[in-house]
């Protein structure tokens, strides 16, 4: 659409004569409107001015050899025909088409928030490196983020944003976190469980061992005084007190060498690793230089130095040895009786039921528990004297080989 223009100052339009146009001029009058190579012809050329003189032809700007050369217009003669002159039209300047508003500037992005070049790893690691330049909270954030991912990172990044609790929702939280009378119970239970066993473990420890050493320990020293007093010449009374020891019995297939104290007490005796002789109320019996008689004597299998733990092994014709201040005493095993009741006193008789001895004799009578770790039954082993060597003749064959 053409703008409007403003009147030439040689007539107006519409005024003077019939036929003549604006500007003056008569209609179809060289130069005027309408007239051919006119401005008003109907159709501008390109190759004339307003004014009706020659103008320069337009030459458009060159275009990049990447880029296709438009093809040129073809422009209409003065009459309406295509003309053979061809002219390409002049760029439009979009500055003075119309009005516009102006575009917003453009707003960079902070460096925190463009996105990192590359994969998902690329951009853990830009985010990473960003967290490391806050420091403070999001130190947090980044251990969460190695261990979890993203999910322990916001996570982290929550519990750092979050304001701090109240009074009452910390006292709230406290209460749910308190355990129940239920696990409290249970947890003092499993600790009741938890201190019986170890005191238990620590019971069969000391009976199993620690007894043993103990005994053994008691039961050597008194080896020892025993030589060392008979060494020395001192003479010991025909009657012992409870607890004094007086012999030494030996037992060679089973490399036993312990000494022998008068009764049978636990605490005195038989706990502190030697081997009672019967001599009390109805079970007493005879000292080994007896003429005849039954020398009946008792030890533990199990714990307390266990002198007696392997005598089942002894088989007839074993020799065993009661060692004295004058003499050697030397038995050969007859036989055994593997289980009997504790209440079987009989195999102390000077004549033992279920020996195999059929009259009077010097015979000995070893006793234990049995089965072994239990006192439920008896044990029990019977030798007959074989010899009797003083001890100024040196020892006996059976002690010698």
């Amino acid at each position: 659409m053409t703008a409007l223009r403003p009147e030439r100052e040689s007539g107006a339009y519409g005024a003077g004569d019939q036929g003549t146009s604006y500007g003056g001029q008569p209609y179809g009058a060289p130069g005027a409107y309408g007239a051919p190579g006119s401005y008003g012809d109907g159709w501008y050329d390109g190759t004339q001015a307003y004014d009706g003189t020659q103008a320069q032809p337009y030459v458009p700007a060159p275009q990049p050899e990447s880029y296709p050369q438009p093809e040129p217009y073809p422009q209409p003669d003065a009459y309406g025909g295509a003309s053979d002159a061809t002219a390409t039209l002049p760029p439009v300047d979009e500055e003075t088409v119309a009005l516009r508003i102006p575009e917003p500037p453009k707003r960079t992005a902070p460096a925190e928030a463009t996105p990192a070049p590359g994969g998902r790893a690329a951009r853990r690691k830009a985010a990473r490196k960003r967290q490391g330049r806050r420091g403070g909270s999001h130190k947090a954030a980044e251990g969460h983020e190695a261990a979890g991912g993203r999910e322990g990172a916001s996570e982290a990044a929550e519990e750092a944003s979050r304001a701090p609790l109240s009074r009452v929702e910390a006292r709230r939280r406290a209460r749910a976190r308190k355990a129940s009378p239920a696990v409290v119970a249970s947890r003092a239970i499993g600790e009741v469980f938890i201190t019986c066993g170890v005191l238990m473990l620590l019971f069969v420890t000391y009976q199993l061992w620690w007894t043993n050493v103990r005994a053994q320990a008691q039961a050597g020293k008194e080896v020892s005084d025993l030589q060392k007093d008979w060494a020395d010449g001192k003479r010991q009374p025909g009657a012992f007190e409870p607890g004094q020891g007086f012999a030494l019995l030996h037992i060679p297939r089973l490399d036993v060498v312990v000494p022998i104290a008068e009764g049978i007490s636990s605490k005195k005796v038989l706990d502190r690793g030697m081997v009672g002789h019967y001599a009390e109320g109805a079970l007493k019996t005879a000292m080994p230089d007896a003429k005849t008689g039954n020398f009946g004597l008792a030890g533990h299998r199990n714990t307390h130095g266990e002198p007696f733990r392997y005598i089942n092994r002894l088989e007839p014709g074993d020799p065993i040895v009661v060692e004295t201040q004058d003499s050697y005493f030397v038995y050969k095993t007859a036989s055994m009786l593997p289980v009997t009741p504790p209440s079987n006193v009989s195999v102390l008789e000077p004549v033992p039921k279920g020996s195999g001895f059929t009259g009077p004799g010097r015979y000995i009578t070893l006793t234990t528990c049995t089965p072994e770790f239990t006192s439920k039954y008896r044990l029990i082993v019977w030798g007959k004297m074989v010899e009797e060597r003083p001890r100024s003749k040196g020892k006996p064959d059976a002690l010698v080989s």
